[in-house]
């Protein structure tokens, strides 16, 4: 059964991988893009999607969203990990396509409104957007079918501290909304994205399937590799959007664990989440254990779908 899906982005170099494997993957049909702040600011996320989009032949809107947290400052982008432009070492990419008029908080309402049960959400950004539309339309929890992001951690630590993962930092105040809401929540974070990893011969393989667009990534790869393999983590990077996606539309590579998920909102351990049976709050679907090798194959396998 095709997932109808819209894609929450910051791109990003794995937002990249993950978008072009939802291109790919016959089981999903892209409904649209919406834009937030994060790995590059959303002016660029915006431009970034669209290029994506065009180039892998998805006709599908793109709704620029916030363009900063809710609670806190703006923390400015990961260059070190993306590049300056988002997409590593490469110039800024030139869209043809414009952007919704409406804003991503406006589309995700109007879009699940339009088709009640059906839509996934997958969030592979800051939350700030998803928090957005729950404030406009708190009725968006019962016509979205799912929400799957890409964030956080029970027992892994963090990525940008040691306590927290880098999307639920950005914006802490606004994941709590979205953990609290009344929707199904499946959590995609560290503690099974560190353990899918992708090396540059798995890029090379994803070249060689799909020369133009897997081409694109191998090279844009080059530039995320090396941040990785500055702070440890040689010959390879954690496969973390492109899971998430996967996560939504083939959940039987992932092993999850409902609980309730609070979220720690200043101080030292700022974006940590936690299991808190205490929490008042729905449980969460969080992903515990990954089919790594299964993921790792079906990313690279269906790259072939793009030559």
């Amino acid at each position: 059964m095709t997932v109808p899906m819209i894609i929450d982005t910051d791109p990003g170099i794995d937002d990249a991988m993950a978008i072009y494997y939802a291109a790919a993957d016959p089981d999903i049909e892209i409904m649209g893009l919406t834009t937030v702040f994060g790995n590059v600011y959303v002016e660029q996320a915006t431009r970034n999607a669209l290029y994506l989009l065009e180039q892998c032949g998805v006709d599908a809107p793109v709704a620029e969203g916030a363009a900063k947290p809710l609670g806190m400052p703006l923390s400015p982008p990961s260059k070190q990990v993306h590049g300056e432009e988002g997409f590593g070492g490469a110039p800024a990419p030139q869209p043809i396509g414009k952007a919704e008029k409406i804003s991503a908080a406006e589309f995700l309402v109007k879009c699940c409104a339009a088709n009640p049960g059906e839509i996934v959400i997958c969030a592979i950004g800051p939350l700030t957007n998803l928090a957005l539309a729950l404030r406009l339309d708190p009725h968006i929890a019962h016509t979205v079918k799912q929400v799957v992001i890409m964030g956080g951690s029970v027992v892994a630590g963090g990525n940008i501290t040691d306590h927290a993962e880098a999307n639920i930092y950005h914006d802490p105040h606004a994941a709590a909304e979205v953990f609290a809401a009344d929707w199904e929540v499946v959590m995609v974070g560290l503690d099974v994205t560190h353990d899918i990893i992708c090396t540059p011969k798995d890029f090379d393989r994803i070249k060689g399937k799909a020369p133009k667009l897997g081409g694109f990534i191998k090279a844009i790869s080059e530039f995320y590799l090396g941040f990785y393999a500055s702070v440890g983590l040689e010959n390879g990077c954690h496969l973390h959007d492109p899971a998430a996606i996967i996560a939504a539309a083939h959940p039987q590579y992932f092993n999850m664990v409902p609980t309730p998920i609070s979220v720690v909102l200043d101080g030292e351990a700022q974006g940590r989440t936690v299991a808190d049976a205490n929490a008042g709050t729905p449980p969460v679907q969080v992903c515990m254990e990954v089919d790594a090798d299964g993921v790792k194959a079906r990313f690279i396998n269906f790259y072939g779908q793009l030559s």
